[in-house]
């Protein structure tokens, strides 16, 4: 009886979920419109809240004024004709923020602001951006996480690949905070859908091999809130730090790699030096061993005004950092080491370092505490990650290395079962399984491993072409494998 119980409870809650999910993101909902076309009517502030209409309407039109900006913020790769969205008609007096009244089709009021230009007509990839017909037949809805303003969903599309999809979040703190102070839940939608608009458009415009790609969007009624906000992008698996530090001191370097190639880009963008405010391993997701930013409402183009010194103070919760005031007025180069002290801190020195090859470590920890010290700016600190690279892919770090004499016995087109033994770090949870630059590498590695008797080539390599090699205790299993080349120890 108990058991049939918690199934019934079980069953009740996984179809609650997925309604959900299909409420909030998967009703039948429409292209965006043609400019012109009428805005849904929105609720107003209720009577006696705090700041009121107006206070709301500020902060509204706020919002929309700085995803004007980036939408306008230069000829940034992709960026597509302006167009009017009925959701952003914020003209005072407009119907964002007037009482419910039935809809009708109407052309804004003169001067009224459009929507801010969505992103170009093209996608990342091959074929047509994504829009509402592509929601409209997902499948395997999953939640995976939300935060202040948006909650993001995996589903599966009808093709077979899977997306993310991100949303207002109804529950979450912005919308649920912003209602219980002025009363509109369709005026408070609109503030926090801006914040998704902004990242759309950042996505966009930012478009990088470590940003996330944006695929598409689409407008759609969902509860009782007309023409809600769903964007659709690339899939990435959340950056687990106590995950990464078990993985290779390889991957954990592309990792940093990616970083830096970011913080370059992020730099030197179409529309100015973009600092992360909020920078954290959460912001960011892997895609196929890469590092990419995902989370982009709270990225900032503007660099920091200033009369002197005294308002250039770049600080964190260790030290502080007082950086020029130039003759222009803003702090020099504050949005480009407000990031660099990050990736300091949240990513260099935790997964540079350790376990690195030792020739390699004097630069590496170089690199670490010009960073802690913001001594180098992003140039110079990615100019050394690819020097790393380089001497780790060409095998240079090999060089001033003493070969072992140890002779070992080639069996082609073979492999050994089992006979594994456990190494840190191994990309083989139950066994040894290292990547190595030729042969030579690989027989160091068996004679300083005390329990080292044979070792298999694999056919497989890492994303810098170097060989994956299993470790072995003994030979005693030898089998055929073809595209496999197992080595021995010679007796004597």
């Amino acid at each position: 009886m108990r058991r049939r119980r918690v199934a019934v409870a079980a069953g009740f809650c996984a179809s609650f979920l997925l309604g959900s999910v299909l409420n909030v993101l998967f009703a039948p909902g429409s292209e965006p419109p043609r400019p012109g076309q009428s805005p849904g009517p929105s609720a107003a502030p209720g009577p006696g809240r705090r700041g009121g209409r107006g206070e709301l309407a500020r902060q509204i039109r706020a919002r929309y004024e700085e995803v004007q900006r980036y939408s306008r913020g230069g000829p940034g790769p992709g960026a597509g004709r302006p167009e009017r969205r009925r959701l952003m008609d914020l003209a005072p007096g407009g119907p964002g923020l007037q009482r419910p009244r039935p809809p009708r089709a109407r052309p804004p009021p003169d001067g009224a602001p459009g929507w801010p230009p969505a992103p170009g007509p093209g996608s990342p990839g091959p074929g047509p951006r994504l829009g509402c017909a592509a929601l409209r037949n997902v499948s395997g809805a999953q939640y995976v996480g939300s935060g202040y303003t948006k909650a993001v969903y995996r589903v599966r599309l009808p093709g077979g690949a899977a997306v993310a999809l991100k949303a207002v979040d109804f529950s979450g703190h912005d919308l649920g905070s912003c209602v219980r102070e002025f009363g509109a839940r369709r005026g408070c939608y609109r503030l926090a859908a801006h914040k998704l608009l902004k990242e759309m458009v950042l996505l966009e415009r930012l478009r990088h091999p470590n940003v996330l790609q944006l695929y598409g969007y689409c407008y759609q009624d969902s509860e009782d809130i007309p023409d809600t906000l769903t964007t659709i992008t690339e899939l990435g698996a959340p950056v687990e730090m106590i995950q990464l530090l078990q993985t290779s001191w390889e991957d954990r370097f592309r990792i940093c790699l990616s970083l830096g190639r970011l913080l370059h880009h992020l730099a030197h963008s179409p529309l100015g030096s973009v600092t992360l405010l909020d920078f954290r391993p959460r912001q960011f997701v892997l895609v196929d061993g890469e590092l990419k930013v995902t989370d982009l409402d709270d990225a900032r183009v503007e660099e920091t005004p200033c009369a002197s010194v005294a308002d250039c103070i770049l600080e964190f919760p260790a030290r502080n950092f007082t950086l020029p005031c130039s003759a222009q007025g803003w702090c020099e180069g504050m949005n480009e080491k407000r990031n660099l002290y990050n990736a300091y801190r949240f990513f260099f020195t935790y997964l540079l370092p350790h376990s690195a090859p030792p020739s390699l470590r004097p630069l590496l920890d170089t690199i670490v505490n010009a960073t802690g010290e913001l001594t180098w700016g992003v140039d110079e600190t990615l100019a050394q990650l690819e020097m790393v690279l380089h001497l780790f892919r060409s095998g240079q770090y090999l060089q001033n290395s003493t070969s072992s004499s140890a002779e070992y016995q080639r069996i082609p087109d073979s492999t050994i079962t089992q006979e594994d033994y456990r190494c840190w770090p191994s990309y083989h949870h139950g066994g040894c399984l290292l990547s190595v630059f030729n042969l030579a590498e690989a027989v160091d590695v068996c004679e300083s491993h005390a329990q080292c008797r044979a070792f298999v080539v694999t056919n497989q390599t890492t994303w810098t072409g170097r060989k994956l090699v299993f470790f072995k205790t003994g030979w005693s299993q030898v089998v055929p494998n073809a595209g496999k080349t197992t080595y021995v120890k010679a007796p004597g």
